[in-house]
């Protein structure tokens, strides 16, 4: 039975594509980006997540771990040994608030697919459908193949969120069954790109124009990081890129903010979170007009 790792679902989606959506989020990423609004999705496995704000430091959680991963500290909260745990979810059974979590679960297309038909009734009033989005959802091609399949069979409206930093191929393989490509694009130096990122921005490139060619509709998502991508010289390198595009696609700009900030600390994150702050409405509206110089179609916002 084929299965994927799937770390949410979320209902009543509106800033995912079209109508009321229901998102889908693939645990996985190639990029490892500083300022990620969701950096549970950047590993491929499960992890353990603990939020203190909800413990109530009983202690049940050291008392029934069976490899003696967990330890209370000082303050009585418990402290988690990521080299000793094992996953195995004897924790979670005591824990009552919810302050541990494990995130990440493995799902059948079969399971995912009954939790996508709860919601037919909204696409069908709506316009909406089903975004699968990340993480990268194209890290697990197969799986993403069928689920688009399934949907397609349905009826219901495709989206897929991507980084484009995925294999050719595979990006090919699923086309016939999106409806739309949400696609990022950050940083149009490569350097640049894979200081921020970890990887170049050549396949992204080379993906996208591709993506064009085959006329697919795409709308590219631009998150707006003061300080990383928002020069005017970035700026005009997008617009000059995007225009000679086959069929320059629509563009949305998504202004950085740092609400995903806590995530980065209670999953002990090995590198450091970019912080700076969210750009005014001034600074938007000032890359907005730039690109629509190219002729391209901007808006503001998902």
């Amino acid at each position: 039975m084929l299965k994927g790792m799937i770390f949410d679902i979320k209902r009543y989606a509106i800033h995912d594509g079209p109508g009321i959506r229901t998102t889908i989020f693939f645990k996985g990423c190639p990029l490892h980006c500083p300022w990620c609004h969701n950096p549970e999705g950047i590993k491929m496995e499960k992890e353990i997540i603990f939020w203190e704000d909800r413990c109530i430091k009983c202690g049940d959680c050291e008392i029934v771990c069976p490899e003696k991963a967990i330890t209370l500290s000082n303050k009585g909260f418990p402290e988690i040994n990521i080299e000793k745990c094992t996953l195995c979810g004897e924790c979670l059974k005591v824990c009552h608030p919810q302050a541990i979590e494990v995130v990440g679960k493995e799902m059948s297309v079969e399971e995912v697919m009954t939790e996508i038909e709860k919601d037919l009734i909204f696409y069908d009033q709506s316009g909406g459908g089903v975004t699968f989005s990340g993480g990268e959802p194209l890290m697990q091609p197969e799986f993403l193949k069928e689920l688009l399949k399934r949907c397609k069979e349905r009826y219901i409206h495709t989206a897929v969120d991507t980084t484009g930093y995925v294999n050719r191929k595979k990006l090919i393989e699923v086309t016939e069954y999106v409806d739309l490509f949400l696609y990022d694009l950050k940083l149009m130096d490569s350097k640049m790109h894979k200081y921020y990122t970890g990887v170049s921005n050549e396949p992204i490139l080379e993906n996208l124009k591709e993506l064009s060619r085959m006329e697919k509709n795409i709308n590219i998502r631009i998150p707006v990081i003061p300080g990383v991508n928002d020069s005017s010289k970035n700026i005009n390198k997008t617009g000059e890129f995007l225009a000679s595009l086959p069929f320059p696609p629509m563009v949305s700009l998504l202004p950085y903010h740092n609400s995903w900030l806590n995530k980065f600390k209670k999953l002990n994150m090995k590198w450091k979170p970019y912080i700076a702050k969210k750009p005014d409405n001034e600074k938007m509206e000032e890359i907005k007009h730039k690109l629509e110089k190219f002729g391209i179609n901007v808006k503001i916002g998902g």
